[in-house]
């Protein structure tokens, strides 16, 4: 069917032999799949007897998308979770999806618009506020990712520390509600994890690069591994059963070991220790954080903080 549309894409009228012939299918499974594409909101045009053919009719901007029931649904729960997860600033990801989850009606066949909308209408998603990726960003990594690129760009730490990069890049990658870009660091020599949304003043050089080898099995595994610049492993010891910590921690890649019925070990990779400590809080137990150097010392200025902070009152 889709050969088969393609082929009237084209303009030109055809008639049912030469499209039997040139799809290498029978009359009957053309005539039949003519009426699937007029199903999908395609306007194939017949005209029968001598001189008969089937023709697209012109006049349309986009046609409908070619989507069965199944894909129709992911297509709109994708773009609501993203809507909701992703700010919708202007240029952002999360406001170019609120603008195609208003468009997409318009886009499928008559057929499935109903469902779209009331499928909309049903759904309602958790709104966990990531940190704002321009679309245009991601485009322009994807474009040099495939071109194989070196590309230039500033760079914001964890630690507000301001630094020119020089980079090959390698894999986007999400995780968590966060965009990471992985590449190969030429002044540093070595692999590098990027946040996006930490990213400014993107540039391509045009400079081709020769692909190297991941440094893991998959982006991911690396930039779940702790290797990253901006992740580093936490090791936690808390005062609950295994069930409980699952629970708490359910949102982060944590790897989990009983210590005995009421202890458990947590090991993480973290590229903030601020996104542990709320589901430490809600555990309600004693724990014990093994972190490194610059990171203990930023959990232990907080707990000082949050310890002078706190007054109590009748």
């Amino acid at each position: 069917m889709l050969r088969l549309l393609a082929t009237l894409q084209s303009g030109q009228a055809f008639t049912g032999e030469e499209l039997s012939a040139r799809l290498e299918v029978s009359p009957r499974t053309l005539r039949r799949d003519v009426e699937r594409l007029r199903g999908y909101g395609y306007p194939v045009t017949t005209r029968p007897g001598p001189g008969g053919h089937y023709q697209l009719a012109a006049g349309q901007r986009v046609p409908p998308l070619v989507l069965d029931d199944e894909e129709t649904i992911a297509a709109v729960i994708s773009l609501a979770t993203l809507a909701t997860n992703a700010p919708a600033q202007p240029g952002t990801l999360g406001d170019a999806a609120s603008r195609a989850y208003g468009k997409i009606d318009a886009l499928l066949p008559a057929r499935l618009r109903r469902r779209a909308l009331t499928l909309r209408m049903s759904v309602e998603a958790e709104r966990r506020i990531a940190p704002s990726v321009h679309a245009v960003a991601l485009g322009s990594i994807g474009d040099a990712v495939a071109a194989q690129e070196i590309v230039t760009f500033g760079y914001v730490d964890a630690r507000e520390n301001v630094s020119r990069r020089r980079v090959e890049p390698h894999r986007q990658v999400y995780i968590e509600l966060r965009w990471y870009l992985l590449g190969w660091d030429l002044d540093r020599e070595d692999w590098r994890i990027f946040r996006t949304d930490r990213i400014s003043e993107f540039h391509s050089t045009g400079t081709r690069y020769e692909p190297r080898p991941l440094p893991a099995d998959s982006a991911v595994a690396y930039l779940r591994s702790g290797l990253g610049e901006t992740f580093h492993r936490v090791r936690i010891t808390i005062d609950a059963p295994i069930a409980a910590v699952a629970d708490a921690l359910r949102h982060e890649d944590a790897r989990l070991s009983s210590v005995n019925h009421t202890r458990t070990e947590a090991l993480l990779a973290l590229d903030s220790w601020q996104r542990v400590l709320p589901a430490l809080s809600y555990l309600d137990s004693n724990f014990r954080i093994e972190a490194p150097p610059d990171m203990a010392t930023d959990i232990t200025q907080f707990a000082r903080r949050l310890t002078a902070a706190v007054q109590a009152h009748d």
